[in-house]
């Protein structure tokens, strides 16, 4: 049934020798085969974790992956436990990931003439996949500057598995010899649930734990929530359990390091929004915030808490955006004048296109690639057609992505990298994105 030893694995995640940057990246790493890490608990590794449970009275499916899981997933079920029906599921949230391995059960059920699985989610959950379904262009969009790939019009897939029972702050199911408590709390989504069993003492905490700086940041996403998260990681310490089958990357093992893993992120959690809060108290606005914010010094050598996803910067907007709305504190940002034309204004009274680019070339050769940045992007906005600009464009987004950990700002640098290689701006929208009139350059 293994073709992957998730036991040994999980031991060299915790020991911090597995390389989580690229092969063993908990979220985009992916692993074939499953693992019976316990009697009666069957393991997958997709992008998210799987987890399938055999109560004595029918398996529970623990969140369900991505589309691509649904097959390998009931195959391998099914060698494990031939004729035993699946009797339900929990999702977790709302997220692609999580959703969609219990689509070949439901076919079997019809087949058999058994009972559905019945799914089990938070009472907020439908209302996500019906934004999904109202937004599915842009979540495309999205996942194609997030991974950094082609995409051309939006199909992604939007026939979800409804749940069939939802709840608001906690529901307890009893099947079989188990019992299977299911909590909410706002953390990565607002409609998560995480889940403990005490007989065993397995904890699954969902996204909620995911072998990186926690995923409250996300640019492109709605509203994350980093204290109701550090308080959800706490009530789960207070568990005491024994196992972990975190959201993404391997299970940990062990009270001690489960409670460790817990406790220390949700400190790092409170210390970015504490921080925040300080100075957003004080007045400051988002720029000074931003660059003032730091995660705790003692915290940054855990293998579990580093910024491979999400950036610690993120996490400190989404902390602004949900206390102080979407005004950064500016006042020539709260009724500006279009990019385009104040990238025209600069661009003149600094002597034209040519003379910025040479500046981004100096700023590049002083390894200022942040900089070069802001400068390289004036310029294709006051003349969207120059190669020379899109050139250089290509080279300084390409290099400040392989200087890059996190896998959201990776992909989003590499996909303007991609679109200048393409003399546009962004391959998803295209030169029809201008809107505003530009100003004809001295």
């Amino acid at each position: 049934m293994t073709e992957t030893d998730f036991l040994s694995l999980a031991e060299q995640y915790w020991h911090g020798q597995v390389d989580l940057l690229e092969t063993d990246h908990p979220v985009t790493g992916t692993y074939p085969g499953a693992q019976e890490l316990a009697p009666g608990l069957l393991y997958f590794k997709g992008v998210a974790a799987i987890t399938v449970i055999d109560t004595g009275a029918g398996l529970i499916m623990l969140d369900a992956g991505t589309r691509s899981d649904m097959d390998r997933v009931y195959e391998t079920v099914r060698q494990w436990r031939p004729h035993t029906p699946l009797v339900a599921a929990v999702f977790s949230q709302h997220h692609l990931d999580h959703i969609w391995a219990t689509r070949r059960f439901d076919e079997e059920a019809a087949r058999q003439g058994w009972a559905a699985p019945v799914v089990y989610a938070h009472t907020l959950l439908p209302q996500h996949l019906d934004r999904y379904r109202k937004t599915a262009g842009w979540i495309d969009a999205v996942k194609a500057r997030q991974f950094s790939r082609q995409l051309g019009p939006a199909k992604g897939p939007t026939d979800f598995r409804y749940p069939d029972v939802t709840f608001d702050r906690a529901l307890t199911l009893r099947v079989g010899d188990l019992t299977f408590e299911l909590r909410h709390a706002r953390g990565e989504t607002d409609d998560h649930v995480w889940v403990w069993v005490p007989e065993r003492r397995w904890l699954f905490p969902g996204d909620l734990f995911i072998w990186a700086v926690p995923n409250a940041g996300n640019p492109q996403k709605v509203q994350r929530y980093c204290e109701e998260w550090a308080t959800a990681l706490r009530e789960m310490s207070g568990c005491q359990p024994e196992v972990m089958i975190c959201g993404h990357g391997m299970p940990i093992f062990g009270a001690t390091r489960v409670s460790e893993a817990l406790l220390d992120t949700a400190e790092y959690l409170e210390s970015i929004e504490r921080q925040t809060l300080t100075l957003m108290n004080r007045g400051l606005p988002l720029d000074d915030v931003i660059h003032r914010v730091s995660p705790p010094a003692h915290l940054a050598g855990k293998p579990y808490l580093q910024p491979i996803y999400d950036h610690p910067q993120f996490l400190v907007r989404n902390v602004w955006r949900r206390y102080g709305g979407w005004w950064d504190g500016e006042p020539d940002n709260l009724l500006p004048a279009p990019r385009v034309q104040q990238a025209c204004e600069w661009i003149a009274l600094s002597g034209g296109v040519a003379r910025v680019l040479e500046r981004v070339a100096e700023l590049e050769a002083e390894g200022d690639l942040r900089m070069a940045c802001h400068l390289v992007e004036l310029t294709i906005l006051a003349e969207p057609g120059s190669e020379a600009a899109h050139r250089v464009r290509a080279r300084v987004y390409a290099a400040r992505s392989g200087n890059e950990a996190a896998t959201m700002t990776r992909g989003i640098f590499n996909h303007v990298a991609r679109s200048s290689h393409e003399r546009q701006r962004d391959l998803l929208i295209g030169e029809h994105s201008d809107a505003v009139p530009r100003k004809e350059m001295p």
